[in-house]
Formats: structure tokens, C-alpha cells, sequence
């Protein structure tokens, strides 16, 4: 069972979102042969609660923005930074991203590694 995992929440600029679903499937696939487990990216859909702060809040999404939250998952803290460091040396990465017109801003996204807390398995009939 996996033990760590990086989580990310970003907003992209709604019209560039089917640019940023390409980049992110050839990101997803450069993170696996990495060492990551599993990688994840869904869209916001409904982002307000009552009370709460919302991710769009967080990342200070226009109106034109789709908030996008993420997490990619790793057998452990090691093996994560490990996989990180590779990932930041992989020249591909540098490409897609200065070849890409998704909108992607690191500046603009929150992000942080998470050490397991709660683990309970839904079982369905």
C-alpha cells in the first residue's frame, strides 16, 4: 500500500483546458516511469461549501478558470523525492512545458507532500 503522496490544486484558464489535458496525460506517463504509483488530475465542479474556504479561493481562480486538483501517488517519502529528482532531470519535461499553450503557472498552484492519517476502504454490495 502506497505511503505518500504529492497533492496539487492549480487553476487553468477554461479555454486552454483540452491543451492542458494533453500535456498533463504525457506528464502523468513521465511521473510513472518514474516511480510513481498512480497520478490523478480532476476538474472542479462544484467548489463551494458553506462555512469553508474553496480551492478556487485558495488559488485565486478568474472566472475564465478551471480549477484542477491532483495527486500522485508513491510507495514512500524516499522513493517520492526520489522520483521528483528524476522527473526534474527528465529533458522532456522542460520541452512540454515551454512547447505547451495550456495555461500551466507554477506561481499559481498550491502543492504539498502528505503522509497517510486516515486509510478506510469503501465496500460495495
Amino acid at each position: 500500500m502506497a505511503d505518500y503522496i504529492d497533492g496539487f490544486v492549480l487553476p487553468i484558464p477554461s479555454d486552454r483546458l483540452d491543451d492542458y489535458k494533453q500535456l498533463s496525460e504525457t506528464v502523468a506517463q513521465i511521473w510513472k516511469e518514474h516511480g510513481a504509483l498512480d497520478y490523478r488530475e480532476y476538474v472542479g465542479d462544484d467548489m463551494m461549501l458553506q462555512g469553508t474556504r474553496s480551492f478556487s479561493d485558495l488559488v485565486a481562480a478568474k472566472k475564465t478558470d478551471t480549477v484542477v486538483f491532483g495527486w500522485v501517488v508513491f510507495e514512500s517519502r524516499e522513493a517520492r523525492d526520489l522520483a521528483n529528482a528524476k522527473v526534474a532531470a527528465d529533458p522532456r519535461m522542460e520541452d512540454l512545458v515551454a512547447s505547451s499553450n495550456s495555461g500551466f503557472d507554477a506561481n499559481r498552484m498550491a502543492y504539498g507532500g502528505f503522509l497517510p492519517l486516515v486509510r478506510a476502504a469503501c465496500i460495495t454490495k
